[in-house]
């Protein structure tokens, strides 16, 4: 499976089990992403610490993740950046957009 879905009680963790987050799995991400806020999840962390790609694709849905959590007076936090991700995000200057982060400790202490 492309994602792994855990319930961590205070929040949702999704780990990227995908080297390249791009429009072959984005969709399936972008899905899972509605899906969880639907179901009114709205605390979101999104591990890609085994992502070393991602494209425009990805990082729309990633902007989605992000959206549908701060519309819920939630928050979606990103972590474990690879270097070619994290180049990307700052690149698109979304790096000023996202929550970002390099560890669960650090997450946890965020959502205290």
């Amino acid at each position: 499976m492309s994602f792994t879905i855990t319930d961590k009680q205070k929040y949702i963790l999704i780990t990227s089990n995908v080297e390249k987050l791009d429009a072959s799995n984005a969709p399936d991400l972008k899905s899972e992403l509605v899906l969880l806020n639907k179901n009114g999840v709205n605390k979101i962390v999104l591990d890609l610490s085994l992502t070393k790609y991602c494209d425009s694709s990805g990082l729309s849905a990633i902007l989605i993740g992000n959206r549908l959590c701060k519309d819920s007076s939630g928050v979606f936090v990103i972590l474990g950046l690879q270097p070619n991700v994290k180049k990307l995000i700052q690149i698109s200057q979304l790096d000023k957009v996202l929550s970002i982060t390099s560890d669960l400790k650090s997450v946890e202490k965020m959502l205290d």
